[in-house]
């Protein structure tokens, strides 16, 4: 009975996360793994111990690291041990892999933060921890211990699409409006504290993926307000959405209020300190909130600046300038509020995708030039009159 009260107390002092913060979207997850030990040969024979089994990690298009930190929180990974060798058999068999379903755009990490490698494509394997090999006549018929150590599965969401934008800009509005996600929508800054993917379904069954990252702050670069937890999963999407609110933001009282203008190219300096690659992506500015009384006329006043950024980078403020400016394929006005514009936004994205499809796959033939070629293949071959 004194067993049972105490345990009461102790659960009760045991707080659990407020429900906003228990999310089923987990990116990263750490494993001890350890390869099996290779089994004892036999010397009288010349007998091969068998070799101890591996860990693995394959990708997955339906696996989920929740599902992997739930099976093995507070566990060791072990492959199997091999099989000594013995007078009835001369050779051991080797332990028994073990396999962890991952995600695509997994990148697996060392203990010391080195790549191990990542895993992009469907059924692609990566070994984790390898099996320690037999008892043979090199290591005197003794059979070594596997691997033995800590990784890191890093998730970064593979998306074709990725929405980039301040908080309280609309992201999650825009991904409800163009897709059946239901993300958590409020008018307060960082509604989104987890990644939603969702997918844009057009009429022709064609689908796209988008991801919504939770808002950026001034120096998400630094790791400021889990700057790189969002920003890394920036980096596998093919086309950047970048969502800004026509009114400008500001984040507190603390903070300068910025405008729009401001907004966008503080979106494009932390984006170039992250990582400068990703300003080479194709590009897509969505201007939010028009619904609100003024917001075409600022906006027909500030399309031309947000087209030709340059042209007005030396009257912002020095510390807001990066040195690389981003170029936007287009600039749209939206309300993602009243659904103007939504479909016009569809429409551009998928043109814009398929542009990049055909830059970066040279082998994709049109559909036209297809049928012409399959029409010759297929036509009659015979004797000619000249």
């Amino acid at each position: 009975m004194v067993f049972l009260t105490r345990t009461c107390y102790k659960l009760k002092e045991i707080k659990l996360p407020r429900k906003y913060l228990r999310s089923k979207f987990i990116d990263s997850v750490r494993l001890h793994v350890k390869g099996g030990t290779g089994g004892t040969g036999l010397p009288k024979y010349g007998g091969l111990g068998g070799q101890g089994g591996c860990v693995y990690c394959q990708g997955k298009e339906d696996a989920n690291l929740r599902t992997i930190m739930s099976q093995y929180r507070a566990r060791t990974i072990c492959g199997g041990h091999g099989e000594d060798s013995r007078k009835a058999q001369i050779v051991g068999k080797p332990g028994e892999d073990i396999k962890l379903e991952v995600p695509l755009g997994v990148t697996v990490y060392g203990e010391n933060g080195t790549v191990l490698g990542s895993i992009d494509k469907e059924d692609e394997t990566l070994i984790v921890a390898r099996g320690g090999p037999g008892g043979n006549k090199n290591n005197n018929f003794l059979g070594h211990f596997g691997q033995n150590h800590h990784i890191r599965l890093d998730l970064k969401l593979i998306a074709d699409i990725g929405l980039v934008g301040f908080p309280n800009a609309g992201k999650s509005s825009l991904l409800k409006a163009i897709s059946r996600a239901k993300p958590r929508i409020a008018n307060y800054p960082f509604t989104t504290i987890k990644p939603n993917k969702a997918i844009i379904q057009y009429s022709d069954l064609r689908q796209i993926s988008i991801a919504d990252l939770p808002g950026l702050i001034e120096g998400a670069h630094e790791n400021i307000g889990l700057g790189h937890k969002f920003l890394k999963h920036v980096e596998r999407t093919k086309l950047l959405l970048f969502i800004a609110d026509i009114q400008g933001f500001q984040l507190s009282p603390k903070y300068p209020k910025r405008s729009c203008i401001e907004t966008v190219v503080l979106l494009n300096k932390e984006l170039e300190l992250y990582d400068p690659e990703l300003l080479d992506k194709p590009a897509v500015l969505a201007i939010n909130k028009l619904d609100v009384d003024g917001a075409d006329e600022t906006f027909n006043r500030i399309k031309d600046s947000l087209t030709h950024l340059g042209g007005i980078i030396n009257t912002l403020p020095e510390e807001i300038r990066p040195e690389r400016i981003i170029n936007f394929e287009d600039v749209i006005g939206i309300s993602a509020l009243k659904g103007s514009n939504i479909e016009d936004l569809k429409q551009l994205l998928r043109r814009r995708l398929d542009e990049y499809a055909e830059e970066n796959d040279p082998d994709i033939v049109k559909p036209s030039e297809s049928l012409l070629r399959n029409k010759k293949l297929t036509q009659e071959r015979g004797p000619q009159v000249t």
